[in-house]
């Protein structure tokens, strides 16, 4: 009974797995016709079936981007550029999208040590990290059993040298990968989807509004209150828009 179970699993695997692909194709064959908002349908058909890639968040950016449709269009470029922050096109097409944006926010600029260390996280997602570690400790154990059963003194210091290197690698990549992790857990974002949104000192419509904030603004979430949200821009400045006028990373 558990074998049937076992098989009815991957068989369900496979099939779902083919039609995502069968779905893939047909979007892209919509967008390369030009037809961008059948195409967005059926991205969002196959995210709706539970997948995601970086390459189906990058398609779908696309082609909200072709449609001029600037939130939507940012916010697929992000969700892309979290599963793979080293992607070129991803990285350049982001910041063709962001240049339609009204909002101009300089951000603080990190110095020294904070945005080298910052940087060299960010580098990988969380889940490349993992991989790199896991290529360290191989090399380790290739390392390590070369150097046992060597027998010429300067190969077993070299061998040493490379399997204690290995290990410091792979626990630092192990570091790293929690640290990216943690931070993609602790810091939640969110794009602007509202035309015009605006951004008040507390969570409620007394009082006039500190300043505006328009459809493809990033913004760090730092918490929710009933339908409020608490948000913080890369300028640092701070303040309450409804739940309705933002979607989360």
């Amino acid at each position: 009974m558990r074998k049937l179970i076992l098989l009815f699993t991957l068989l369900s695997s496979f099939c779902g797995f083919s039609q995502s692909e069968e779905l893939f194709e047909e979007a892209n064959s919509a967008y390369q016709t030009g037809d961008y908002q059948n195409a967005i349908r059926v991205y969002e058909e196959i995210i709706d079936n539970g997948e995601a890639s970086a390459e189906l968040y990058y398609n779908l950016g696309n082609a909200h981007y072709k449609l001029n449709q600037v939130a939507p269009s940012i916010y697929y470029f992000e969700k892309a550029l979290q599963l793979d922050p080293t992607d070129e096109d991803i990285q350049n097409n982001i910041e063709f999208a962001r240049n339609m944006a009204i909002d101009d926010i300089e951000a603080v600029e990190q110095t020294g040590f904070e945005q080298w260390f910052n940087g060299l996280i960010s580098a990988f997602s969380y889940s490349t990290w993992a991989v790199v570690a896991i290529l360290f400790s191989v090399l380790f154990v290739i390392f390590f059993l070369l150097y046992y059963f060597s027998y010429k003194p300067l190969y077993k210091r070299l061998l040493f040298g490379g399997a204690m290197l290995s290990v410091l690698l792979c626990i630092l990549s192990v570091v790293f990968a929690f640290q990216q992790q943690s931070y993609v857990q602790d810091n939640q974002y969110a794009i602007i989807f509202g035309e015009e949104v605006e951004v008040r000192e507390e969570p409620n419509l007394r009082g006039d509004a500190s300043f505006e904030l328009h459809e493809g603004t990033k913004a760090k979430v730092l918490e929710d209150y009933q339908e409020w949200s608490r948000i913080e821009l890369a300028n640092g400045a701070q303040g309450w828009v409804k739940n309705s006028a933002i979607k989360k990373l």
